[in-house]
């Protein structure tokens, strides 16, 4: 029986999921050897990135050592079989401490799965951490009382970007090829785009979202965060699928998003609407040229674009009052209970919206749709939207989420409306969108597009950004990680 040879430690790291997943299958890689070698790249790393709060060793190892038993065995194994991941630290791991991010559940440690987790280990997957998250996974940025803030890893001075920051700076730096994170207005893309990475938030429903609490009115989501769009639709694959908790997800089938993806290709044909910004928001002149050279390479794949205005695009009011409410009905006992244990701005953000009535949130549901009948119409017509995930590259790691932002050297006064004004919409109208990696900034950190699909054509979506990232050869390469 064939043994596994030993590879170099580097080519690990540095590998995708997709060929991970071929050596091991051939037992070219010993899945032994590949959690062996994150973990350690995670122990060297988490003092300069902090982006766990757990890390699964002797878990981990047996698991590894089972799975590679099992390719030794000849039996039938799962598509993600021996492969690592990890989990955002608001996602529910049986038996593995989810904290939240908060200081109130530092030694909470799940009974159960959350779905999403569950099918990726049930597809083989070794879970080897759990990845950092502001506190309830309510900010923009990644840092919280129980664990301080997790660094970028293209630059210690900056954020990784939030909620999902730990998920991103931990795939940027090759720790792991695959992630679960989270995104309820941003907080997969932002990070995405921040640390060069791919962040994609899928249609409502199409991965079951097992947490959350208001599943009829929901706009968060579940998500896969890689380095690739390959690696995006192989998780996605094992992801997804109907479940019982979820009723958006009902009568959703399951889709071979992986097993269909076609390599390459162009984009003749397809119709592509454009905006950088929303109206009377900013944009920095590096994300500006950033944008014109993607629209360029799009413009080389025979796509047919088309500029829209962006009006009715600028939705945080509308966000704000969905979300903060939720949140609010979460977490205003808690903050009662407990606001000197709870982060500031979490406290600030349930303050904003403790006089909203039921009245004005109906009136923002009412917005909600729309704006999902507002795109529908667009994406009747057209088979894309393209637009910047962020105006600017990541901010300085102290940034206080209700001061100022700066962009070219100007200060505008909310950092939501005027850094990521472009993924809150899609959040509330549940199409799929994806960031992509297009290159670095004037500062050396990564800039990020976003490609918007049809509602559940996350296939199509997929497809239009492989042959994207196959085609786009930004003019500044992103820079080489300094660990």
């Amino acid at each position: 029986m064939k043994n596994f040879p030993r590879l170099p430690k580097s080519e690990i790291c540095e590998m995708t999921a997709a060929t991970m997943r071929t050596l091991v299958a051939q037992r070219e890689l010993s899945p032994v050897e590949i959690v062996e070698e994150v973990l350690r790249r995670a122990d060297a790393l988490q003092p300069h990135l902090n982006c766990f709060i757990t890390l699964c060793h002797e878990q981990a190892m047996e698991q590894a050592r089972q799975a590679e038993q099992a390719l030794m065995r000849g039996e039938a194994v799962g598509m993600l079989h021996g492969l690592p991941f990890t989990v955002k630290d608001i996602v529910d791991t049986a038996n593995v401490r989810t904290t939240y991010g908060s200081l109130l559940h530092r030694d909470h440690v799940p009974a159960h799965d959350a779905l999403a987790v569950a099918r990726v280990r049930q597809a083989g997957g070794i879970l080897i951490g759990k990845t950092t998250s502001s506190e309830f996974g309510a900010k923009c940025m990644t840092d919280a009382p129980l664990f301080g803030s997790t660094r970028n890893a293209w630059d210690p001075a900056r954020t990784s970007g939030g909620s999902s920051g730990g998920a991103a700076a931990a795939m940027a730096a090759g720790i792991a090829p695959l992630a679960i994170a989270t995104d309820g207005g941003g907080s997969t893309r932002i990070p995405a785009a921040c640390n060069g990475v791919v962040g994609l938030k899928q249609s409502l429903g199409v991965v079951p979202h097992s947490q959350v609490q208001d599943a009829f009115g929901n706009y968060t989501y579940v998500t896969p965060t890689t380095r690739n769009v390959g690696d995006t639709a192989l998780m996605l694959q094992a992801m997804t699928g109907a479940h019982g908790s979820d009723p958006w997800s009902l009568g959703v089938p399951a889709q071979r998003y992986f097993d269909d993806l076609q390599p390459g290709g162009d984009l003749r044909g397809k119709r592509i609407l454009f905006s950088a910004t929303p109206a009377g928001r900013p944009i920095a002149a590096d994300v500006a040229a950033a944008f014109e050279a993607a629209l360029a390479t799009l413009r080389s794949m025979g796509a047919e674009l088309e500029e829209m205005s962006g009006e009715g695009y600028d939705v945080e009011p509308v966000w704000r009052v969905i979300n903060h409410t939720s949140w609010r009905g979460r977490f205003a006992p808690l903050a009662e209970a407990h606001a000197d244990q709870l982060s500031p701005s979490l406290l600030q953000q349930l303050a904003l919206v403790e006089h909203v009535d039921g009245v004005a949130f109906q009136q923002a549901m009412f917005a909600r749709t729309a704006l999902f009948r507002k795109v529908q119409a667009q994406l009747e017509t057209h088979d894309f939207i393209f637009t910047p995930t962020l105006s600017r590259t990541a901010l300085p790691i102290d940034q206080d989420l209700f001061g100022s932002i700066e962009i070219d050297g100007q200060a505008f006064a909310e950092v939501r409306p005027n850094w990521f004004p472009w993924t809150m919409p899609f959040n509330l109208t549940g199409h799929p969108a994806i960031s992509l990696p297009c290159g670095a900034g004037s500062d050396g950190l990564p800039i990020g597009m976003q490609l918007v699909g049809r509602f559940r054509e996350d296939l199509h979506l997929l497809q239009a950004a492989s042959a994207f990232e196959a085609n786009h050869r930004p003019a500044n390469p992103l820079p080489v990680l300094a660990f």
